[in-house]
């Protein structure tokens, strides 16, 4: 007898709050990425972070068998560009002037968090590529009926990739700023892939923060509090003020907050103190971890202290990565000192599928020409990397 195929029913939502958080983590805590958890991308929502008024509206597929969920899509309907860190400007340009109206899309990222590893939430022991057809061909419908120019991924999982490709989505290749632990047993393994120039600098970096009188630790699981989180809020809202719209100011004080005490099992803390101040930070550095990966978030301090930010946003991070045998440490956007410190440019990826044939028609023309130069920025980026000569 022929056997039937699975009979699936999908459910759009707008709050994550409507599934129980541990049958959204049943599928979430498997990744490697701790951005598609629960905790994570509710606190978004309930603490006022995304919401329609700030351009981010939640809009979840989920795919159900009978009442078992076995598939998540993490999806937002998006008014604007900003707070995604794949910079699309140059497409709805071209769209404004072809009369295409490039807004509202459809996007698939954990909201203003430029860290790879966004895919399908699928269940184990589930059929990946029917689900995912199933899956496309929801998203298609719904972008039909609701005038949605697009669908955009960003930020994908590298082994989800060719999945998501296989149904008819385009990549698009970028790059981040990401540190590989090299086998390295101590901070000096580290500092020996440097050229002796570059060394003594990263040595007079870390020894002017010693000599302002900063001591740094690093702060995990119970000893970071509900006070530590808000401060980081003060230190976060400082420094998106100064960079203007860069800093992408969407994460509000009870984001903060509401992750205590549910979530600090994934932060981490890189925290200065004052000899003579040892339990208020004048600095901090926010970073979470899962499995064998680190990344770095959000920094501020409340004074401008020659060289604390690179101590306490890349070299303690990177001595506590090493002692904890982490192997990845994405430090978060930009490259300008980055690329200094021994972090090479690695490439990351989104995958886009528009609805309009023109602009389908021109992003397929172009794409491959676009990739191209951002592979030839990167080998440029890495080819100056201060490293020893081999």
């Amino acid at each position: 007898m022929e056997q039937l195929k699975p009979r699936y029913s999908i459910a759009w939502i707008n709050r994550i709050a409507e599934i129980p958080q541990a049958v959204w983590n049943a599928l979430a805590v498997p990744l490697k990425t701790p951005f598609l958890e629960w905790e994570w991308l509710n606190n978004m929502e309930t603490s006022g972070s995304v919401t329609a008024r700030t351009g981010w509206l939640p809009n979840h597929l989920t795919v159900w068998r009978d009442r078992s969920l076995i598939a998540i899509a993490p999806l937002y309907i998006k008014t604007h560009s900003y707070g995604e860190f794949v910079f699309d400007h140059q497409w709805a340009d071209l769209a404004a002037r072809l009369g295409i109206d490039y807004y509202p899309k459809l996007l698939g990222m954990s909201p203003f968090t430029p860290a790879e590893g966004y895919r399908f939430l699928i269940a184990p022991g589930e059929n990946e590529d029917e689900l995912t057809a199933f899956m496309v061909s929801a998203i298609d419908h719904f972008c039909d009926r609701n005038g949605i120019s697009g669908c955009n991924f960003l930020y994908v999982d590298p082994e989800w990739r060719p999945v998501i490709e296989r149904h008819g989505f385009i990549s698009w290749l970028h790059h981040s700023f990401i540190w590989q632990n090299q086998g390295f047993q101590t901070f000096d393994d580290y500092l020996n892939l440097f050229n002796a120039n570059q060394r003594r600098n990263i040595k007079r970096e870390r020894k002017a923060v010693e000599k302002a009188g900063l001591t740094l630790r690093v702060l995990t699981g119970e000893e970071i509090s509900r006070t530590l989180l808000s401060l980081m809020y003060a230190f976060y809202s400082d420094t998106c003020d100064k960079f203007g719209w860069w800093g992408s100011k969407y994460l509000t004080q009870k984001f903060f907050e509401q992750l205590y005490p549910h979530y600090t099992h994934r932060i981490v803390l890189i925290a200065a103190y004052q000899e003579h101040n040892p339990h208020h930070p004048t600095g901090m550095s926010f970073c979470l971890t899962k499995g064998n990966n680190l990344y770095g978030r959000y920094w501020g301090a409340s004074q401008d202290i020659d060289c604390l930010h690179f101590d306490a946003c890349y070299y303690t991070p990177i001595e506590w990565a090493i002692d904890q045998g982490i192997q990845m440490f994405d430090p978060g956007a930009g490259g300008r000192h980055k690329k200094r410190r021994g972090f090479p440019a690695t490439p990351n990826h989104s995958v886009h599928r528009f609805y309009h044939p023109r602009l389908t028609q021109i992003f397929r023309a172009y794409i491959g020409e676009v990739n191209a130069m951002e592979q030839q920025e990167m080998d440029t980026i890495n080819q100056q990397l201060p490293f020893k000569q081999s």
